[in-house]
This record gives C-alpha cells, structure tokens and sequence, in this order.
C-alpha cells in the first residue's frame, strides 16, 4: 500500500483506472480519482459484480441459475491491485494511472474464474514441483482503415507513399516504414508504461505485422500481453486507423498468431531442464511435448476462442491444423527453434493474437504439465509439411467446446468452475452469432435457392 502511495505522489496522478480482464481478455474495471482509488485499497471497498466474469464478447450475460458460476443475485466480488502491474497510460494529457487488480470473494478466497487466477494456478502447480516456466509471446495484428459498417470488409490502411498495400510484403522494412508514424508512438507508448517489447517485423499480410517480447515470468508477460493489445489500438486510432486483433480479418489473408514460446527451468538453479549439458533434447523435454501433443486439441477454446478463430485454423497460411512437431518446422503446431542448451524452447503456434493471453498462456502450460508429470512420449518428429498429415484440431467452436469439456486431466488442473464457465459464456456467444444473417448468404442465396 506504501508503494502505491508514493508511486501515485511522484507522478502526481490525477485518476487510476482499475483494470480486470475478463474471459475474453477485455479489460473491464472502473476509472476514480486518485484519493478516492487509494481509499478503496485500503477499506477493501473497491468493488465490481461477479456478473462481469461471465459477460460476452458481444457485452450480454447468458441465463445461468447455477451457484457455482452464478446467478440472478449477482454479489460483488473485491477487487485487488497487483502493484507491480501499475503503469502510467501515455495516451492521456493529464497523468493518469492504470493497475491491473486480482479479484477475491469477500471471505478472502480468489475467484477461481477469473483468466488471471487461472494462470496463477497453473503456475503454482509449476512451483510445487521446483519448476519455472519461462515464456516468450508473439503477437501478430493488422492495421486497417477506419470501418464503420460491419457489412463491409476490411481495408488495408493508406500509408506514407498515399497508397495502400496491395500484395505480400512478409519482413519488408519499407513496408513497416508506411506506418512509422504509428509505430513511434506504441514504442513511446510501450517505454513510459513499461511493456518490455523487443522486435517489430512486417508478416505475410497486407500491413499486418508483429511484435515480439522478450522471455520473462509467465504472469508477466501474459500483463503485458494484455495491455500491449490496449496500446497499439490507442496509438493507431491516434492516427485514424485501426489496429486489430482478430484472428483473421481479411479474406484471402493470412490469419494473426499468438505464437508462445515455453521453456521451463529449474527453480533453484535457473537450469533449462528441456536441454543437457551437451545440447540434447532431455526425457522432460520429449514429456513437456507429448503433453502439448495429446492436450492442446482439447483446451483450444482457450487458444482459438471465437468464431472467425476457426477461419485461422486452415492449411498453408502459416497456421497449423494439428499438433506435428518438427525442428524449425512453421507447418507444425510446435515448432522446436535451432537453439542452444541454454534456450532450448518449444514454439506452441496454435494460439490465434484473439486469444485472451492469460488462458492461452495457462493452456499451454497446463497441457506440457501434464505431459511431464504422466511421463507421455511423443510422436516422431515430422520431416518436410505436416499439411500432408491429418487436421486434428477441431474445425469449429462447437467441437472444440464438446472436447474442452469432456477432459477430465484438464478440468481436474484448471477448476470445474472455470471450464463451466468459459463454456457458458462461449456457447452464449455461439448462440448470438447463429442469430446473424451473413452478407455471403444475402449475395448467394436471396436470388439463387
């Protein structure tokens, strides 16, 4: 509490916005002046509906009568400011603060369905066995024009050179120069908020690009993840544009990626366990794999979480369609990177940038746990294009969330309140897109059947 004081007093921040991402990873909370956020921390009276773990993506609640998740009464839960999270938000005149808060029920327990508890709870099983994970995300996204109706599809923006791109510009460093005026600003914007961001690189698509973080604590890194999606949109809409995250906005693009890298260390040492001292693949190593091999199928609603997720998941693209693994291999859903002892890592490619970072982060660390705690063995490593292989993740939401559910291992690790929830919520949102009648079926259908 001292620490927030002072940090707030240095700065002499007039607001503090209270931030809590939701399933989704939207950030959800209330913004209040400085005094009165302070107060709140100290007489524990910062507070929000536990409703707000269940809201949708589209912003409903669905109709839940079950007191494990929720119900009509809706009771608060209290919010909890992590203080290492405080940041300033460097798009505001006024100083202003932003901290990301952990919720708890009022008798002190945390609330189990919260995405940032559930990371926390996968990497206490972690602690328990003297492990460490280490992770390093990859973020992709596109920058788009300014598009008002949802009718019509996205546009590449206008850059420097007053044109658009019109074809595949994968690594081009003119390209990422149409946009410098944007990119000043999320680097500004990612130095005074303190989000540790390392390379920025032109992908495959038209304007789309990616951005990398360094290695670092699990937690840390799915915070920064989580406001980085925050940043770049502010700083591209300060330039009328929009930044999106989607897992695959434009047709006949490739899709957008939360590439994770894992490793995990010894907690004592610091050692990579996944490495012997002669660069040698370890018998942890080959278990952490299997486990991501026979898992990973049944947790991606945590990985793939939407509807247009699904269009990402198809061949070519650089998008896997199974769980193949092969050495510096991008047709493979894991991909194993030419490293050393030292940083020896499996790349988990199956995550969509949609996905809500802290439950894609916990989803691939609670599926290589359990392949290292049952001592799976993997498959043999593909050589050449695991398209030619079969897709066996699922192809639709529906089937994702019939397997996400019926996992027993997964549901013991992760919580039945948690799996009960995100199903709620996904199935809900299934629900209101079944609703919407498509511009494709009004162009092909009206006048053809």
């Amino acid at each position: 509490m001292k620490y927030l004081d002072e940090w707030i007093a240095e700065r002499n921040v007039d607001e503090v916005e209270c931030l809590v991402p939701d399933l989704n990873g939207i950030p959800r909370g209330k913004i209040l002046p400085a005094g009165k956020f302070l107060k709140g921390v100290k007489d524990h009276s910062l507070r929000l509906p536990m409703s707000i773990f269940l809201q949708t993506v589209t912003g409903e609640y669905p109709d839940v009568d079950d007191d494990d998740i929720g119900s009509d009464e809706d009771p608060d839960i209290y919010l909890k400011p992590d203080p290492d999270t405080i940041r300033l938000v460097p798009w505001y005149k006024n100083p202003t603060a932003q901290v990301i808060q952990d919720a708890y029920y009022e008798d002190g327990r945390p609330v189990e369905i919260a995405s940032r508890e559930v990371l926390k709870k996968v990497l206490r099983l972690y602690e328990e066995k003297g492990w460490k994970p280490v992770i390093a995300p990859e973020l992709e996204f596109f920058l788009v024009q300014v598009n008002t109706d949802p009718d019509l599809p996205l546009l590449p923006p206008i850059g420097r050179s007053g044109r658009p791109e019109s074809g595949s510009q994968a690594y081009g460093i003119d390209a990422v120069n149409e946009f410098d005026h944007i990119f000043e600003d999320v680097y500004k914007f990612c130095e005074l908020s303190g989000i540790d961001v390392d390379t920025l690189t032109h992908e495959s698509g038209a304007a789309q690009m990616e951005i990398n973080f360094n290695h670092g604590d699990p937690l840390e890194l799915a915070d920064q993840a989580f406001l980085f999606k925050r940043t770049v949109r502010q700083a591209a809409m300060k330039h009328n544009v929009y930044a999106t995250f989607m897992a695959k906005p434009l047709s006949n693009q490739p899709g957008s990626s939360m590439h994770i890298h894992q490793s995990v260390v010894e907690r004592r040492t610091g050692k990579n366990l996944f490495a012997d001292t002669k660069g040698r693949d370890t018998a942890m190593f080959r278990h952490h794999v299997a486990g991501l091999q026979r898992y990973l199928p049944h947790v991606v609603p945590m990985l793939a979480p939407n509807v247009n997720s699904y269009r990402r998941l198809r061949p070519r693209f650089d998008a896997p369609i199974n769980v193949q693994w092969g050495i510096d291999n991008r047709s493979c859903g894991l991909r194993v990177p030419i490293s050393n002892s030292s940083s020896r890592r499996i790349e988990n490619r199956l995550a969509g940038a949609d996905a809500n970072p802290y439950l894609a982060i916990a989803a691939s660390l609670v599926c290589g746990y359990l392949g290292m705690t049952e001592r799976l063995k993997p498959s043999n490593q593909i050589q050449g294009s695991a398209y030619r292989m079969a897709h066996t993740l699922p192809k639709t939401a529906n089937e994702a969330l019939h397997k996400f559910s019926s996992c027993k291992p997964v549901r013991a690790l992760l919580g039945e309140r948690f799996v009960k929830a995100l199903s709620i919520v996904k199935l809900t949102e299934l629900e209101a897109y079944a609703n919407v009648i498509s511009s494709w079926e009004r162009e092909h259908l009206l006048l053809n059947v």
